[in-house]
């Protein structure tokens, strides 16, 4: 389970952001450990009066300076989690940095987003691990976003950095599959925001839609199951909660099934003899065989519902227990 700084556990005291220490994710270690889970971590840059539209691209250095070491502090908790969970806790750094209109001083503010991420990761640790998230532009800064997918990538490449990549910030039409085996090939792991992007961010439930299927087709493809995170990244507030939440669990984990049954030696066979009539026939028919029945088989084994099954289990929750808070 993801965390942002903001969840920590303060005791009703007021602690400005740049002095979170790991006592205040206690609780929530504590947590982690009694219900068997591992916990990641993520910096919190915005919803402050420092947020403003720049963060640790600021020019104000004293600003600037808050959030950074806000950051660094971030990774000494994700620190402590790590080592307490006995599994590396990734941390999650994005920031909202941009501007609303044209601005004449991106090579100042992507300098200065630069030196702040020197700073923040001068610390080496060994039980948490970095990634870096860009986004094509924000509400409100729909000019220019400082940390720009160019940006982050030449930072991840250069030093040797994990790479995150959500789904929801790129352009539409875009391919985010297409960018797995490209950013491999460089950067050591990736960090997977899995959503359901309508009109841009928009973040509505994870389902087994094209993109979906694509993407996970690709990391199969690059046998890259050891090299990649997965996040499941929505909050749609329309539907009910859990049963959203079950909903994206269940279509990543499908596409994930339908992924490790492809029969890619096959593919791979066709296009390396140049067959293309045979590769696109095969691609085709994929589509049609039945990986539900290992996915259902797999529900079995593991004492979940199968199907449509579980609808009856949310209504059931949610009459027995949330209707009740």
């Amino acid at each position: 389970m993801n965390l942002h700084e903001i969840y920590g556990d303060f005791q009703g005291k007021v602690v400005d952001r740049d002095e979170v220490e790991p006592e205040h994710f206690k609780s929530w270690i504590e947590w982690g450990k009694e219900n068997n889970m591992k916990l990641d971590f993520n910096s919190t840059s915005f919803s402050h009066p420092k947020s403003g539209d720049l963060s640790l691209a600021n020019p104000d250095e004293g600003i600037r300076n808050f959030w950074i070491e806000h950051t660094k502090r971030c990774r000494a908790v994700a620190e402590e989690m790590g080592k307490a969970q006995g599994d590396p806790c990734i941390m999650n750094l994005w920031v909202h940095d941009g501007s609303k209109d044209i601005t004449v001083n991106r090579m100042k503010y992507r300098a200065l987003l630069k030196d702040s991420l020197d700073q923040i990761f001068a610390t080496e640790y060994k039980n948490m691990k970095d990634c870096i998230e860009s986004k094509v532009f924000g509400i409100g800064l729909e000019s220019y976003t400082v940390g720009s997918n160019d940006f982050y990538i030449g930072y991840g490449a250069k030093n040797n950095k994990m790479i995150t990549l959500d789904t929801g910030h790129f352009h539409p039409t875009e391919s985010v599959a297409d960018k797995v085996s490209s950013l491999l090939l460089y950067v050591p792991e990736l960090m997977l925001h899995v959503s359901r992007p309508v009109r841009w961010d928009s973040d509505h439930v994870t389902i087994m839609d094209d993109p979906t299927m694509e993407l996970f087709s690709e990391i199969v493809r690059c046998n890259a199951l050891d090299r990649v995170h997965y996040g499941l990244d929505y909050f749609d507030a329309s539907i009910n909660r859990i049963g959203a939440y079950v909903i994206g669990s269940r279509a990543a984990q499908k596409c994930m099934v339908r992924a490790l049954l492809e029969p890619i030696a096959k593919l791979r066979e066709y296009e390396a003899n140049g067959q293309g009539f045979q590769r696109l026939a095969l691609l085709e028919e994929e589509k049609a065989l039945p990986w539900n029945a290992v996915w259902d088989m797999f529900c079995l084994k593991n004492n979940v519902p199968v199907g449509e099954e579980f609808i009856a289990e949310v209504e059931k929750y949610e009459a027995e227990v949330t209707s009740k808070r």
